[in-house]
């Protein structure tokens, strides 16, 4: 019994001085051995794993993210459209931006335009405000006075406009209702400007002021090729030329003058350089043969017919007369049309 009670007594006090886990290992090697055979008795699927808990926030992380982004975005964009604002409100309003007379309006390219005819169209912008000013609005009015081919008008921080002016060039002189014009390339008729001693054109004649645009247009298409084709090669045979008549395509004729007179020259509509140079080889030639040589035509191969165009006025008919000359092509003085009684 002794015995006994001393074991027991013994485990009591091992017990009692048993340390508790967490404690230091070290203090004893018998009870080292006696928590590691507590261990390996106890059965890991009695063992509560401790969990480890985490605090999440009202969002996920990645939408918090995009959020705080977009929160920057919206910030950045007021902040610039309150820039865009004030500075808005201070170029429409401010004084600075006035265009305060006519000499803050600088005018480029004009020659024949006068300045007058021009600030009709931009007087209504004195005083106004440089932004409001309708730029494509004038652009078009420019363009509607005829001397003007093109315009632009630009802006001039802090109070002024530019124009640039782009002018029409005139090509010839054109007789309508009496009344001498110039006309360009395309057709379109221009007032004689007040200085206009620097042209030297031959006069169209023929046309009206009842012509379309595009009949006139296509008609300076024909004239057009008919110089060019004359001043090829640097002769400039087209500044003998006096006026011309483009209202038969067919028979473009052109007055050919000299110190002996007047010659009506019948081109026909193509091939004027070659058939001008017959002419100017020969004319000495049938200026001899016909004292009063008023007109050639050289539209026919072969063939030249001297003075088709002439009506005498004391006989109602005479008769054909020939004449030869040292030319490939047959010299003929046409039979004159007959006096309608």
């Amino acid at each position: 019994m002794a015995r006994k009670g001393a074991a027991t007594a013994s485990e009591e006090v091992i017990e009692r001085e048993t340390p508790s886990r967490g404690r230091n290992y070290d203090e004893s090697p018998l009870d080292a051995r006696l928590l590691d055979l507590d261990d390996e008795a106890e059965s890991p699927f009695l063992r509560a794993q401790k969990r480890i808990s985490v605090r999440r926030g009202a969002l996920p992380r990645k939408a918090a993210g995009r959020l705080k982004i977009t929160l920057i975005l919206l910030a950045t964009a007021g902040c610039l459209a309150f820039v865009a604002f004030t500075l808005h409100r201070y170029a429409t309003h401010s004084w600075r931006f006035r265009i305060d007379s006519s000499d803050n309006i600088i005018i480029v390219g004009a020659r024949n335009v006068s300045r007058a005819q021009l600030m009709e169209v931009m007087g209504g912008d004195i005083d106004r405000n440089i932004f409001f000013v309708p730029l494509d609005a004038r652009k078009k009015q420019f363009e509607q006075i005829p001397w003007i081919k093109s315009a632009s008008v630009l802006r001039l921080l802090p109070n002024r406009l530019k124009v640039v002016i782009g002018e029409r060039v005139p090509v010839a002189f054109v007789e309508i209702n009496s009344h001498i014009q110039l006309i360009d390339a395309n057709g379109v008729l221009l007032e004689p400007p007040a200085n206009q001693a620097g042209y030297s054109f031959p006069v169209i004649v023929g046309m009206t002021d009842a012509d379309p645009l595009s009949t006139r247009a296509a008609r300076m298409k024909i004239y057009m090729q008919l110089v060019q084709e004359l001043d090829s090669g640097g002769a400039h045979y087209s500044r003998d030329l006096s006026d011309m008549d483009l209202s038969d395509p067919d028979d473009v004729k052109a007055t050919v003058t000299d110190p002996r007179g007047a010659v009506l020259v019948h081109l026909g509509s193509s091939n004027f350089l070659e058939r001008f140079k017959v002419y100017v080889a020969h004319v000495q030639e049938w200026r001899t043969q016909f004292p009063k040589l008023q007109s050639v035509d050289l539209r026919y191969e072969h063939q030249v017919i001297i003075n088709p165009d002439a009506l005498p006025a004391d006989k109602e008919s005479t008769p054909a007369a020939e004449a030869q000359a040292d030319t490939p092509a047959k010299t003929a003085a046409a039979q004159p049309r007959k006096k309608h009684k």
